[in-house]
């Protein structure tokens, strides 16, 4: 028996510390609603995203840049960069897009009213619906598709919050924690390995935003861009998965959409997009 179950006991009725010791605590809140005013940035184009590239940004941004590369130039868009550390997440015109404080966010002023979206999954399908790309024709397919696309929505919780939160961000290591989401992740894992096997992208032989949506988490996990944690998870066992992984992160769209609202670290960056040549001269 562990120290810490020994000697924590929950109280009758929970209390808030503001401070946890963790990496996101002074943003972190048991309650939704703005925190300061200030109101969004309005570019040039109709698409107006507000985001950050962390891999659910990533989804959306790799979207766009697909949409641009397939020759859909009204998939133009400015891209705010939204700093979750610093709490612009709680800005009054952020929360008028997304009550629920989460990047990324977006706006199409193309519709009258504009259109408010927030979640990435709901992003990706409204706007392979406009623009009638990247899902599937064929009706088994397109459910394949949306199969894959909800199950990323529903597991990547455990990756991130989960066993990114307690391997890479919690302030001191708990070994119950880890172990039970590595083991939920080594599992998920498993399935999209065992999936690839015989497919070779997520909804069968055509790439779709189910790729796009599962890529930022589980590609870059086992390719080592996320957490840290490759060798921890002993990627390379999962060979078809490592694969399609590798084949994801060659197109040139994924590569100019996972810079953009990026401002950190070592890797390319791009802190806000306004035209296609902000990403080129960002990846020179």
């Amino acid at each position: 028996m562990s120290k810490e179950k020994e000697t924590y006991t929950p109280p009758k009725v929970w209390k808030w510390e503001k401070e946890d010791g963790s990496q996101f605590s002074k943003t972190n809140r048991p309650t939704s609603g703005p925190t300061h005013e200030q109101a969004l940035p309005v570019g040039d184009h109709d698409l107006q995203l507000y985001s950050m590239a962390t891999p659910n940004g990533q989804k959306v941004t790799i979207m766009l840049e697909e949409l641009l590369a397939a020759g859909e130039k009204k998939a133009n868009y400015d891209a705010w960069p939204v700093s979750i550390g610093d709490g612009d997440q709680f800005s009054t015109g952020f929360v008028n897009v997304n009550p629920n404080s989460k990047i990324p966010a977006m706006m199409d002023h193309s519709q009258n009213p504009p259109i408010r979206l927030f979640e990435s999954g709901s992003i990706l399908q409204y706007l392979a619906e406009k623009f009638e790309r990247f899902v599937p024709e064929d009706p088994i397919a397109r459910t394949e598709c949306n199969n894959w696309l909800f199950w990323q929505v529903g597991s990547a919780p455990y990756l991130g919050g989960g066993f990114g939160h307690f391997y890479a961000y919690a302030p001191y290591s708990m070994k119950y924690p880890i172990d039970r989401f590595t083991m939920e992740t080594k599992r998920q894992l498993d399935v999209l390995d065992k999936h690839l096997s015989f497919n070779e992208y997520m909804a069968g032989d055509e790439y779709s935003i189910a790729d796009m949506a599962i890529w930022p988490w589980y590609g870059n996990l086992v390719l080592g861009k996320l957490y840290d944690a490759a060798k921890f998870l002993q990627v390379e066992d999962y060979k078809h998965l490592m694969r399609w992984a590798k084949q994801v992160a060659d197109r040139k769209a994924v590569q100019r959409g996972i810079i953009v609202n990026r401002f950190w670290g070592d890797d390319a960056q791009l802190k806000e997009r306004h035209k296609a040549s902000d990403i080129d001269k960002a990846m020179k």
